[in-house]
């Protein structure tokens, strides 16, 4: 399946696959996105598989949010690619507020 971004209220939907591929897509999409909003939530609950060039691309999305002092929220399952590349080794301490699944990633 091809990529699919759409949005509302700073709140993006990406289905399909994120592969070097449409990285284009992803990046035209992306690009300055920092410059217009202060913060932006990333849905990946609906990718269906996703490459290294994918996961580098959201990394680099993530540095741009930093870097710009900026918020950036991933929400979602997403694929087990993703998930296996921003998996802690450490082990996350759960509070009440705080209660984070072992198949949720979340990055801000």
């Amino acid at each position: 399946m091809d990529l699919q971004i759409t949005n509302y209220n700073n709140r993006f939907q990406i289905k399909g696959t994120l592969n070097k591929l449409n990285l284009n897509t992803f990046n035209a999409h992306f690009s300055n996105i920092f410059d217009k909003l202060d913060s932006v939530l990333l849905d990946i609950e609906r990718v269906e598989s996703i490459d290294r060039a994918g996961v580098m691309a959201l990394a680099r999305l993530h540095n741009e949010s930093i870097t710009k002092s900026k918020k950036l929220s991933i929400i979602g399952l997403g694929c087990k690619e993703l998930y296996q590349h921003f998996k802690s080794e450490e082990p996350i301490e759960t509070t009440e507020q705080n209660i984070v699944g072992s198949n949720t990633i979340v990055a801000a």
